[in-house]
């Protein structure tokens, strides 16, 4: 079993802000988050799949709100990945208590019924924090609570979540798996030179 549709959409959203919004490491380089509002603004539209709310709708206030979820989100796929699921489950219950986020059938043109999440207010930020949460209480809820996961590569902390096929991914993306094993081949020929 893996993610249907609508949570994998979730998943991929809360992957993306955690990724784009919070600091740490990434590629092996240190990564700073946008600040201000302008270029804070500017990543969470990024982020967001093109599947969801206009550009024009995320002001500054939802900017910086996602900016405080994605901080608590990484704390998520960092419990998670360590298998400490007692401190993911405890994040995600004050991030479902505090956007008061509630699932409701909603149905688009053509498509059949889907849960969502919404927030206890309609605002961009409030709903997806809510529906981003919500996924990731799905995903750690679940069998497939180990498929949230940090980078494994030196200086990279982004997250992921893991869909491949035998749930054993380690790496943010092939960037940073690649450089892993340049780094053991080059580690490997400096080994046989020297013997």
């Amino acid at each position: 079993m893996m993610f249907d549709s609508h949570v994998a959409l979730l998943l991929d959203a809360a992957v993306s802000l955690v990724n784009a919004l919070t600091d740490g490491h990434r590629r092996g380089r240190p990564y700073t988050a946008p600040r201000g509002d302008d270029e804070l603004t500017a990543a969470v539209v990024a982020a967001l799949p093109a599947t969801g709310t206009a550009p024009a709708a995320i002001g500054a206030e939802d900017a910086e709100y996602l900016a405080r979820t994605a901080r608590e989100m990484r704390q998520v796929f960092e419990a998670a990945a360590t298998g400490d699921l007692d401190a993911a489950a405890g994040t995600l219950n004050s991030l479902l208590r505090s956007t008061g986020a509630r699932p409701q059938l909603d149905r688009a043109p053509d498509e059949p019924w889907q849960v969502h999440f919404h927030g206890a207010q309609d605002s961009p930020g409030v709903g997806w924090s809510a529906g981003c949460a919500a996924g990731l209480a799905l995903a750690a809820g679940s069998d497939l609570a180990g498929r949230l996961g940090v980078c494994q590569a030196p200086r990279c902390d982004r997250v992921f979540t893991d869909t491949s096929r035998n749930g054993t991914r380690q790496f943010c993306s092939t960037a940073c798996q690649s450089r892993v094993k340049a780094a053991a081949h080059r580690a490997r020929r400096t080994a046989d030179s020297g013997d």
